[in-house]
């Protein structure tokens, strides 16, 4: 990777090393492969037909360059079009396939968008709703066979000699400081924005992460996808699979991550928590039917992983770990395929205690920390335990500054950090001070390079007597229970703080079931005594670490839980705190609208008021 400076550059180095299967999907039950040599030919095949429509770098500016928009989920296709787009000078701009109508709609307009690619025949109908009322765009073109829609395929013809050249003499003109991508932001709250990340930004970074990376012992060189690749995060890592000699795996859909695994054996893959959270569900929910010996072996190990540490544990313990890991760790490690030696983490914050459970079974936690800004890892854990820390997002990689402002906000300059927002100076402004951008994360940096995040800067709020609060280290600590799926701290402008809280449901079975307890619902379940004593030791438990203004006074149990699709998580997992407010108004009001004696401390044995709502 020395002499790359472009994305693209990762061709040329491609063809050192050809392989077979460089790029893989599973369509209609049949992987399908692209060598090397076909990625390749596709992508100059399509670049020059970029180039026959019109496509182009224009005047070279942001602005004059021409975009082109990419909505589908993660597919070989996707990374053709990706480098196609690149090795012309012109502009991609990537969209979750779950982004909503109004914003397509805005972002169509705002970059006067030329030419689209979507995936499938859902994605080709929630285009056509706003294509009308974008004049600028001229073509749509789709992956799979979709009925009124240009396929892709008919892009693809024989390239001549003198479009290589041509294609050749304009990617020889782009710069490592030009815009290569616009990705607009989930956003938790208010407008997307779209930030601009040069080749510069996000080649560093796939240059300083890379190495991190090969602290991983690999036999075979294969990562399984399933992340948006329109996520800076799971692309930057994907330049890395291209730029390392990977082979790239893409999941049919979340829902075969699974059997996925099975068939392609990874040795790592990328994840948010809560893939972490279903994937030790269904560990406990196989536990679950476990009887006998077997059962408290199982229920052993599980104790034995949540005592793991990085470094200096006993010989005793050793010993321990070495047999839970013959006898039952070694059986979820074959369930994903067998071969799998980390699992990198990032998005947002994930419990110590999954970090734990599935290091100490040998699928390290490299948690990592960033922002679409940054493009977008600053700090990541190492494979290596000296590079590891529990409770922290990592070191700091080798070519990012970061500093800690006078409020704790961190600070951070570097290659990798963005240019700016699109058409929109008046922000990129108000991120910059001297050249260091604020990442609007609290934090604290120790003195060998560990970051720790510590809350949102924004999510912070003051009570009604004037106290603030930061929620996401309440949130954190009380989710390390394996009875919390999902929690939100409130309180801003209230007398006291209070949560809603989504149990982990298999938990709670596997509990009831222990306890003789039926289990008929959901809705059902969070309105049981003996639940509700368990929540309200729990919660206890947790409040002695805390203050007195933060501790939870009062919280309501939730039966469904919180997702994309439901509206109350961003495409990338973060809790939109703003929709939840909204949503459930009726029993945050509930909670409030009693009386409680805020002067006196909660201690252990004092019961709070519990509320449950279907």
């Amino acid at each position: 990777m020395k002499n790359a400076a472009r994305l693209f550059d990762c061709i040329d180095i491609q063809k050192q090393t050809p392989k077979d299967d460089l790029l893989n999907g599973k369509f209609n039950g049949v992987w399908k492969s692209y060598s090397t040599a076909e990625m390749h030919e596709k992508v100059y095949q399509l670049a020059a037909a970029f180039l026959e429509m019109g496509i182009s770098a224009g005047d070279g500016t942001t602005e004059g360059r021409d975009k082109v928009g990419l909505i589908s989920n993660s597919r070989p296709e996707w990374l053709i079009v990706d480098l196609a787009v690149q090795l012309i000078g012109a502009i991609l701009v990537p969209l979750y396939p779950n982004t909503g109508i109004k914003e397509i709609e805005q972002i169509l307009l705002e970059v006067e968008m030329k030419c689209l690619f979507i995936g499938q025949a859902e994605l080709f109908e929630k285009v056509n709703l706003v294509s009308g009322k974008a004049p600028f765009l001229k073509s749509i073109f789709s992956f799979d066979e979709v009925q009124g829609c240009s396929n892709w395929k008919s892009l693809l013809k024989p390239v001549q000699e003198t479009e290589l050249k041509n294609i050749a003499a304009i990617s020889s003109r782009v710069k490592e400081d030009d815009v290569t991508t616009i990705i607009f932001t989930s956003g938790t709250t208010g407008r997307p924005k779209g930030v601009m990340l040069t080749h510069k930004n996000i080649l560093s970074n796939v240059q300083a992460s890379g190495k991190v990376l090969e602290q991983i012992p690999l036999n075979y060189k294969r990562a399984l996808s399933f992340l948006p690749l329109n996520h800076i995060f799971e692309k930057m890592v994907t330049y890395i699979y291209l730029f390392y000699g990977f082979s790239i795996f893409y999941a049919e859909s979340m829902d075969t991550i699974g059997a996925n695994m099975k068939e392609v054996k990874p040795d790592l893959f990328t994840a948010v928590p809560r893939l972490l959270e279903k994937v030790f569900e269904k560990i406990l929910f196989e536990g679950q039917k476990l009887s006998g010996v077997k059962r408290s072996i199982f229920l052993w190990s599980i104790k034995i992983a949540e005592q793991f540490e990085n470094s200096g544990t006993s010989i005793w313990y050793k010993i321990k770990l070495a047999i839970a890991d013959k006898l039952v760790y070694s059986k979820w490690r074959n369930a994903i395929g067998g071969e799998v030696k980390a699992i990198i983490v990032g998005s947002s914050a994930c419990p110590v205690r999954l970090e734990r459970i599935f290091t100490a079974a040998k699928m390290v936690v490299l948690e990592g920390y960033g922002l679409t800004e940054t493009s977008p890892v600053i700090a990541v854990n190492h494979y290596q335990n000296k590079g590891r820390k529990f409770g922290t997002v990592g070191q700091l990689l080798e070519n990012v500054q970061v500093k800690i402002a006078a409020d704790s906000e961190i600070l951070c300059k570097g290659p990798s950090i963005m240019p700016g927002y699109y058409k929109n100076p008046e922000l990129t402004a108000e991120v910059f001070t001297d050249g260091w951008f604020h990442t609007g994360d609290i934090g604290t940096l120790d003195q060998h390079s560990f970051l720790k995040i510590t809350d949102r800067k924004k999510e912070i709020f003051k009570t009604s007597g004037g106290k603030y609060v930061a929620p996401v280290p309440i949130e954190n600590r009380m989710k390390e229970s394996p009875f919390i799926e999902q929690m939100m701290v409130i309180g801003a402008e209230r007398k006291f703080t209070s949560a809603l809280i989504v149990p982990s449901y298999p938990s709670i079975k596997l509990w009831c079931d222990q306890n003789k307890i039926s289990f008929l619902s959901n809705r059902e379940i969070i309105n049981d005594s003996k639940v509700i004593a368990l929540y309200q030791s729990i919660i206890n438990s947790f409040n002695m670490e805390f203050n007195h203004v933060e501790q939870v006074k009062k919280f309501t149990l939730l039966s469904e839980e919180w997702t994309i699709d439901g509206g109350e998580l961003t495409p990338t997992g973060k809790m939109k705190r703003r929709v939840i407010l909204e949503k459930y108004k009726t029993e945050i009001e509930e909670m409030y609208a009693g009386t409680i004696d805020n002067t006196k401390p909660v201690h252990y044995e004092t019961s709070a008021t519990i509320h449950s709502k279907s």
